[in-house]
């Protein structure tokens, strides 16, 4: 039986020829599955497809419709797009593909050559695509030495991937192959073209947008919802780093090493700090503005915008009072709960809406109320005299996830309020063709702060991502484009900061628990930075929010 192995999957024990590919055994499991299986898990280590099964296992296949499984879609419709690409169009007239940023379902990319894009063009390059899908040709992995990898990167003119490579530690580094096209993706890729079914191409702006499913149905074409606002905020965030010279991190990492990262930090603060000028001059424009609405997603910086906001705005002769809409949480037993039983923080039900309305009417009517605090220890609401009423240049700074649906403050009239959206949307790329998920740089906040000011654990924060993630494509999201300004709170070189902070938590988690996997992935990705230290962060940064050190109470 020497030329036999024995695998364990979903408790079942099947023999199989040694050397059978995971591929060649997912076709007697994809029937069990309601998604296609991309990936799967050996004894717990996730591996692509094509690999090779060479010893008595456990398996667990992996789908389209789970994180990993879609996240490795994503990155095989990409290099299936590069290969049509590079079929239809010649080099010298593409230049390169830019893959910018993730919008709606899909993602926004921009040719930097000569070529103009048309709809037919587009369409060829999409028929193109699905011949190769057609084709079911597979998608090959080999390994070349990471001083080879820097050559070829020069030859195909992807220079950004060149820099990339220039501050790789390791050796060796995986190149993908289709069909002779040759690249290098950070993360796993499919067994082959033929799985890369669901797909749409449509010119955009500048540019086309790439529609893929999400997550949930990958057999489903959800028409990608277009965001004008955070399209417009994304693009003025890319032409902020193409002004300061980093639009990848190949590029950061150059003024790192040429000692120029502190005019960089000090040239980011300072447009943050002139954005923040600029929206307290456009609230300050109109008398009838009483209530700045702030919302966004979890480590978003929240907090020390609004304290900076307010600095803005007290300059200008205003006199800006803080509001947290945590402080009217409803009274632990009344809070609502979610599928499994648990609290359910993260809905409007836990607010109690009809007292806040009461208390803000009541401040607008330029009636004295006293405002609450939440005891988070206890549960409880709690007044402690404080007391508040609106003057003539009095506003109110209000904080907190459902700033900007207006069934949180009904019966303030729409001319009250000024609606603001913040989040941190990454502005670099790793390389030309590899995006860093906003979700990715926000994680890495949270991880930090959350080890900091409450003493968790990574593994804890990143086993609650997946709910919180949740928790703002229903309460946040929907609601952005409601907002009158949107705020960009990313760092250019705030992940050069995280990452000194992040590894020994990342590090610290076991290898057989279920978030070592996360763990690991992060670890990858940041061995891609030159490390900086903290000693240029302004006090008032909201960097300092993340890693301590802040002037203000955050």
């Amino acid at each position: 039986m020497g030329d036999k192995i024995t695998v364990t999957i979903k408790e079942r024990e099947k023999v199989y020829r040694k050397g059978s590919t995971l591929l060649e055994i997912s076709r007697d499991f994809q029937e069990e599955y309601a998604g296609d299986i991309i990936l799967a898990f050996i004894n717990g280590k996730l591996r692509e497809l094509n690999k090779e099964v060479m010893t008595d296992c456990d398996v667990e296949f992996v789908t389209t419709k789970e994180s990993p499984g879609h996240k490795t879609y994503v990155r095989g419709i990409t290099l299936l797009l590069l290969k049509a690409l590079y079929c239809e169009i010649s080099k010298e007239e593409m230049g390169n593909l830019i893959v910018e940023h993730a919008i709606g379902n899909g993602y926004y990319c921009e040719l930097d050559g000569e070529i103009t894009l048309t709809e037919g063009l587009l369409q060829k390059i999409e028929d193109r695509m699905r011949v190769l899908v057609e084709e079911d040709i597979t998608i090959r992995k080999y390994s070349i030495s990471t001083e080879d990898a820097v050559a070829m990167f020069g030859h195909y003119k992807m220079y950004e991937k060149q820099k990339v490579f220039q501050y790789r530690r390791t050796s060796n580094t995986n190149i993908y192959d289709l069909d002779g096209f040759k690249d290098y993706f950070y993360g796993y890729m499919p067994a082959s073209t033929g799985i890369l079914k669901h797909f749409n191409l449509r010119l955009y702006e500048e540019g086309f947008l790439v529609q893929l499913p999400d997550n949930g149905n990958l057999d489903a074409l959800d028409e990608s919802v277009i965001r004008p606002k955070l399209f417009r905020t994304l693009q003025e965030s890319k032409r902020w780093s193409k002004t300061m010279g980093v639009s990848t991190v190949g590029s950061l990492n150059d003024i790192i090493a040429s000692d120029g990262i502190q005019k960089l930090i000090l040239v980011q603060e300072a447009l943050q700090e002139q954005k923040i000028s600029d929206i307290a001059r456009e609230i300050a424009k109109s008398k009838e503005k009483k209530f700045i609405m702030i919302a966004g997603p979890t480590s978003s910086g929240k907090t020390t915008f609004s304290h900076r906001l307010s600095i803005q705005l007290a300059a200008l002769g205003l006199k800006p009072h803080p509001i947290a809409i945590d402080d009217y949480f409803v009274d632990r037993e009344f809070t609502p709960l979610d599928e499994k039983g648990n609290y359910n923080f993260e809905c409007l039900g836990a607010i109690d809406v009809d007292q806040f309305n009461k208390d803000m009417t009541a401040l607008l009517q330029g009636k004295e109320i006293e405002l609450p605090s939440f005891n988070f220890k206890t549960g409880k609401r709690e007044y402690k005299g404080n007391y508040k009423k609106l003057g003539k240049d009095d506003i109110l700074v209000v904080e907190g996830i459902h700033g900007l649906n207006d069934e949180l403050s009904h019966t303030l009239p729409k001319e009250s309020k000024f609606k603001i959206y913040i989040s941190a949307l990454t502005q670099i790329n790793i390389d030309e063709h590899n995006r860093i998920p906003t979700t990715d740089g926000r994680l890495i906040r949270r991880i930090v702060r959350d080890a900091r000011n409450r003493g968790t654990k990574a593994q804890d924060t990143i086993a609650m991502w997946s709910s919180v993630r949740r928790g703002e494509e229903e309460y946040i999201f929907p609601f952005q484009e409601e907002a009158d300004v949107m705020f960009n709170s990313a760092m250019i070189y705030e992940l050069s900061v995280l990452k000194q902070y992040v590894e020994p938590y990342l590090f610290g988690i076991p290898k057989d628990c279920p978030e070592y996997i996360e763990a690991k992935r992060l670890l990858k990705f940041l061995d891609y930075f030159i490390g900086v230290g903290t000693e240029d962060i302004p006090k008032n940064s909201i960097m300092r929010e993340f890693i301590g050190g802040s002037i203000f109470k955050v």
